[in-house]
């Protein structure tokens, strides 16, 4: 088991890199800590993070490598990903001006299962984390490591994630915090939408001309 140590290690210094990059997550959790409840922001997060077990699934299953060489299915999945974040986009960008208004009222107020289906599909449908995760499983995993060290991998990094975003959304709900962003809370949801837009655009520009979305998969998985 003290063999394996280094390996985790390693993963876990490239999967904190790739959580801490802004992307749709990031985009996601900023908006719900800004105008959902406290509670709502930290189950997001657990969405999140549960949708990392999704990829670390079909990578230790080599659906990845499937997925990936697939021109078919990886369209597919890029085109699922693109209407999501278009679909999240288009409700930033219907903020209207007045700062930032938490939602409290029982006919506004967010379930908690919206919740956490938001964060857990934000995730599982990014595909820059599916490339990630195909590129951690078949690069920086040895093959020889035994499946169930790899799946405690996998367990760890949904937790990390999970406890990354729990913080980000702990930090942005501070009373202090959305003070600050009241005034313009309404143009950085905007630009929050501004950028998933963009995102999605980048996704159905690749799928059509058949490059990559992201330049790099191996170091990031949150753009």
């Amino acid at each position: 088991m003290s063999s394996y140590w280094p390996e985790f290690f390693t993963v876990a210094l490239v999967h904190l890199l790739a959580v801490a990059s802004p992307g749709p997550d990031f985009a996601v959790m900023l908006r719900q800590a800004l105008c959902q409840s406290r509670k709502n922001a930290i189950i997001t997060s657990i969405g999140i993070g549960g949708g990392i077990l999704v990829h670390v699934s079909y990578s230790l299953l080599g659906i990845g490598l499937i997925i990936q060489q697939s021109v078919l299915l990886f369209s597919i999945l890029k085109i699922a990903g693109a209407l999501y974040l278009t679909w999240i986009a288009v409700h930033c960008l219907r903020a209207r001006a007045g700062g930032i208004h938490v939602q409290t009222e029982p006919g506004t107020l967010q379930s908690g299962f919206a919740a956490l289906r938001l964060g857990f599909l934000t995730n599982a449908l990014n595909p820059k984390a599916t490339l990630f995760f195909v590129s951690l499983f078949s690069v920086v995993i040895s093959p020889g490591t035994p499946v169930a060290i790899q799946a405690g991998y996998g367990v760890y990094m949904a937790v990390a994630t999970g406890g990354w975003f729990t913080l980000v959304a702990i930090f942005f709900t501070l009373p202090a915090v959305r003070k600050g962003f009241n005034r313009f809370g309404h143009w950085l949801d905007r630009l929050m939408g501004g950028v998933l837009l963009l995102l999605a655009g980048q996704l159905l520009l690749s799928t059509v001309s058949g490059a990559e979305p992201l330049s790099d998969s191996s170091t990031s998985m949150d753009q």
